[in-house]
């Protein structure tokens, strides 16, 4: 048996040491805080679907020891409701004004001239039965959308402390919520 000298050891256990410390580091992304954050802003901005608000509570949910039990023994069921929670100044502000966007986006959506693409932002379809005056106003349109929809997602990110750097992801989740609000 062949014995190393002993910085040859130490070498060894030191590449090893920094082997593991790099495969264990892990960035955490909030995936479903965001999915959260989105589904309830996704829902203030187009309207909920279906009939969720007047559907008739379970009398078992809304029983007194059902909702003493979960006081007492999942409170942090509230304090999650609170994590995902974002609202600032800006942010409601992109809502409103996103709102008020897709009441005339609506139109072309539902004529296939908008699409919902996977990357979090709204995209032409075919148009081919629009003038050029009215061209030019959708195109104002998506741009318009599309600006408000960047900064919001930095600002969800901002506001849930996520790496601007993964704004992308932010994006991607936002999408699914903004395809399912139109099916």
């Amino acid at each position: 048996m062949r014995v190393f000298p002993k910085p040859i050891w130490l070498l060894i256990l030191s590449i090893s040491l920094v082997a593991f410390a790099c495969v264990t580091i892990n960035i955490y992304f909030p995936a479903e805080k965001v999915e959260s954050v989105a589904g309830e802003i996704v829902k203030d901005i187009r309207g909920k679907k279906g009939s969720e608000k007047n559907r008739p509570a379970s009398p078992e949910k809304d029983s007194l020891l059902h909702k003493t039990f979960f006081a007492l023994c999942a409170p942090s069921i509230a304090w999650a409701e609170d994590v995902t929670t974002v609202s600032n100044p800006t942010i409601r502000a992109l809502k409103q004004r996103m709102k008020s966007r897709y009441a005339q986006m609506k139109p072309y959506y539902q004529k296939g001239m908008l699409r919902e693409g996977d990357d979090g932002y709204v995209s032409l379809g075919n148009t081919s039965g629009l003038g050029l005056r009215d061209k030019r106003t959708l195109k104002g349109l998506v741009s318009a959308e599309n600006n408000d929809r960047k900064s919001l997602y930095r600002e969800v990110a901002k506001a849930l402390k996520i790496d601007p750097g993964q704004i992308n992801r932010v994006a991607e989740i936002f999408a699914k919520e903004w395809q399912k609000s139109l099916r």
